[in-house]
């Protein structure tokens, strides 16, 4: 899901991740399913409207593993290279 290159220019975190489509800087976002509401409504909102392709993971957990961190995550984005 997340190639080693990607890794590289990954955001993780509701702050940095909405930061940066917000701006422009995500070219793809990762949210999990069983964040809260308050995280994956805005979020879903800017990736619409920055055309930015958002991608579901099932659960915090597994989202924190695919971005290779110990902890969960709600969200992540992927930035332009």
């Amino acid at each position: 899901m997340i190639s080693d290159a990607q890794r590289q220019h990954l955001q993780v975190g509701f702050k940095q991740t909405l930061r940066a489509v917000e701006d422009g800087k995500a070219k793809k976002v990762f949210l999990a399913l069983d964040c809260d509401e308050k995280i994956s409504t805005p979020l879903r909102k800017a990736a619409s409207e920055k055309a930015v392709e958002l991608s579901e993971v099932s659960t915090m957990k597994e989202l924190g593993s695919i971005c290779g961190i110990e902890v969960s995550a709600s969200c992540a984005a992927v930035l332009c290279d």
